[in-house]
């Protein structure tokens, strides 16, 4: 299975988001996802399952209980994909980041005259 395939299903980018917090028991996930988005406790577990066979989730036995957590490895894959993308993204943000600066500078300026007629700018 694809990642995108893993990760546009909505259940699952929830699972995800609630391991990368920590490990969390099979039990502990369920009952959040089951609050959340009313599904059953089986439907649940298959999510963890598909999580887990597309490598998106790591699992161990400990005692009667499963703990899952995130693996890195396959999220570091889509980071890597992602990455010739973002100069679609990066550049207005940076431009946004700018203006902003120049209007806190701006607001500043009108605050504080006194400080820029000196030449004490700061």
């Amino acid at each position: 299975m694809h990642a995108f395939d893993v990760l546009g299903d909505p259940v699952r980018r929830r699972i995800l988001e609630l391991l990368a917090d920590g490990e969390m028991t099979s039990g502990a996930v369920c009952a959040v996802i089951q609050e959340e988005y009313g599904i059953t406790q089986p439907a649940v577990s298959q999510h963890l399952k598909v999580l887990r066979e597309a490598g998106f989730a790591t699992v161990r036995p400990e005692g009667a209980r499963r703990l899952y957590a995130v693996n890195a490895e396959p999220l570091r894959e889509v980071d890597g994909w992602l990455d010739h993308f973002r100069r679609f993204w990066t550049p207005p943000l940076m431009a946004l980041e700018t203006e902003l600066a120049r209007g806190r500078r701006e607001r500043r300026q009108r605050a504080h005259p006194e400080d820029h007629e000196k030449g004490s700018v700061t």
